[in-house]
């Protein structure tokens, strides 16, 4: 075996059993060439295998720290969550509250685009403005996953979904608010191994596959109101769908 792997074996054991705890920074690279008696080169190969498992994750002008892959818990009725809180968290928010995590949303970019793939979608014209807002949700300080939602142009104005900034409560509030009110969703959800670029943004790695979900939010009379596309990283996100009705059930 080679001795980058050894040595990435014994630090993923320290890992697994706890020796080298969530947020704990991995030693410095010479103490690492001196622990184990190995060139520079090896030892960095041993870290990047850990950086591709997803269970370690580097940090500029700080480290290389162990991963936290602790689960948040999305259920299906994290909507509720989010107005039960008069505003103050959004759906991931009030998820992160409920288990005791410091989960909160960041907008990254608030811009005007044209797409005609995602103006289809939303039973719009190929030429037609929309509104791009593109987000991430961090849990501390480590993005568990990133969305990319547009809006029709005249939706967004209207609720104010064009500004820069945070929603407070979130944009089912803000669509409620505006007297427009998303009442139905289709929601897709699938798995897939990431990009190289979505392994770096999640600190994942090329290893651990991501959930992707698909949402399309509508109103009353069936109009599109939203296309939400998130990417998260499936060791940490678990979606709860709970005491759903079977058929029958009302018999039973």
């Amino acid at each position: 075996m080679p001795r980058y792997r050894e040595i990435a074996d014994e630090l993923r054991e320290q890992i697994e059993r706890g020796d080298l705890p969530p947020g704990s920074k991995l030693a410095h690279t010479t103490d690492l060439m001196a622990r184990f008696d190995a060139s520079k080169s090896t030892v960095r190969a041993a870290v990047d295998v850990l950086a591709q498992e997803g269970l370690v994750v580097a940090r500029r002008r700080y480290g290389t720290v162990v991963r936290d892959r602790r689960t948040v818990r999305i259920p299906l009725s994290r909507y509720q969550g989010s107005l039960e809180s008069n505003g103050r968290l959004g759906p991931f928010e009030a998820a992160c509250a409920a288990q005791g995590l410091n989960g909160f949303m960041k907008t990254v970019a608030v811009e005007r685009v044209r797409d005609p793939g995602v103006a289809a979608l939303l039973r719009l014209d190929s030429s037609d403005d929309m509104v791009c807002r593109r987000r991430e949700a961090l849990i501390e300080d480590q993005v568990v996953q990133f969305q990319h939602a547009w809006y029709p142009l005249d939706v967004a104005e209207i609720a104010g979904l064009d500004q820069p900034g945070r929603i407070e409560g979130g944009v089912y509030r803000a669509l409620r608010s505006a007297g427009i009110p998303a009442v139905e969703a289709d929601e897709r959800v699938s798995a897939r191994m990431p990009t190289k670029e979505e392994g770096d943004q999640l600190g994942t790695g090329v290893s651990t596959p991501v959930l992707t979900i698909e949402r399309i939010s509508k109103d009353s009379a069936g109009r599109p109101l939203e296309l939400l596309r998130v990417v998260a990283a499936g060791d940490r996100m678990e979606l709860a769908y709970e005491a759903l009705p079977l058929p029958g059930s009302e018999q039973t």
